[in-house]
Order: C-alpha cells, then sequence, then structure tokens
C-alpha cells in the first residue's frame, strides 16, 4: 500500500492519519507462515516546521513453534514503526532516515521490515522453557525422561576422585 506524501512534504496538510490493516498470511518467516490475524497499524505522519516522521505501532499475533520445545505457541506484539522521512539525502551513507522516492511511501513493506527487525532471534513458548530430551524427545515442560546424561570422555577421570 502505497501513501501519497505530496500534500505533506509540500506543507499542505500537517498529519496523515493511520488505520490499516495489512494481510501478511502469506509471508514465510523461518519456514513458517505466522501471521495468522491481520497487522494492524495505528499512528499517523506529520509534517512539524519542515520534519516528515511516521510514528505509529504495528500490532498483531505471531503464531510459531517454540525453538526450543516445538509447542506451537501465540504471542500478541506491538512494534514501534517510527522513522523520518525525506525526499532525498545528500549523503547516501546515511540511514538514519528513509527516502521518499516519488512522494510516495511503501507504508507495508516498511511495517513489515520494521517487524522481522523487532522479532527475537529466538522465540520461546516461555522464558524458562526446558525444550525437548537430546535423548529420547521427551518435552521437559510437560515430563521429565530417565535419561542418563552422557559424560564429556575428557572428565570421566573426575568420577574416580568420588571412591
Amino acid at each position: 500500500m502505497f501513501i501519497a506524501l505530496e500534500s505533506l512534504f509540500g506543507g499542505a496538510i500537517e498529519i496523515i492519519e493511520l488505520d490499516y490493516e495489512f494481510d501478511f498470511s502469506k509471508e514465510e518467516y523461518n519456514g513458517v507462515f505466522p501471521f495468522t490475524t491481520p497487522v494492524k497499524l495505528l499512528g499517523k505522519i506529520t509534517n512539524r516546521a519542515g520534519v516528515v516522521e511516521i510514528d505509529a505501532v504495528a500490532s498483531f499475533d505471531f503464531t510459531a513453534p517454540c525453538d526450543r520445545c516445538a509447542a506451537v505457541t501465540t504471542k500478541r506484539f506491538e512494534v514501534p514503526v517510527k522513522h523520518g522521512l525525506v525526499s532525498s539525502l545528500n549523503d547516501d551513507g546515511n540511514d538514519d532516515y528513509i527516502v521518499v522516492e516519488n512522494m510516495s511511501l511503501e507504508l507495508d513493506r516498511l511495517t513489515l521490515e520494521d517487524i522481522y527487525l523487532f522479532l527475537p532471534s529466538k522465540f520461546l513458548c516461555s522464558p524458562d522453557c526446558k525444550g525437548l530430551c537430546s535423548k529420547c524427545g521427551t518435552n521437559l515442560n510437560e515430563k521429565s525422561c530417565d535419561c542418563k546424561k552422557d559424560i564429556d570422555p575428557r572428565l570421566e577421570i573426575l568420577l574416580s576422585f568420588n571412591d
């Protein structure tokens, strides 16, 4: 979805209200399609004293398997979408601003990029998830297993000191 910003950059208006829903259900992330509900974006784009900024929040449910125990988990996230917008830059290496080419902002791509940057590197069902037993595959959050832990052969000699 493109938002026309000519009137905002030109000073004809000062605020563009944002209230959109995006369907990212076909977006793949780490081998799954985690966006089971629309992503809601609320906020505004403002021009204050010649400074154009987007200040919004994307809220959504994210459904994916836990990276430790593989239990499918849904979590609610609220991601800030806040950027300075410019029509051109003198320094191409400047990452502080988003260049709005042709006075049109691609809002869905910007929102999705911010979401991907915000998501945790490990998606867990809970912070204290115990994961799966590496030998038998038992979900250690649900029950414990009787598997014996392997002893590092380099440290096996230390067991003889208990005798």
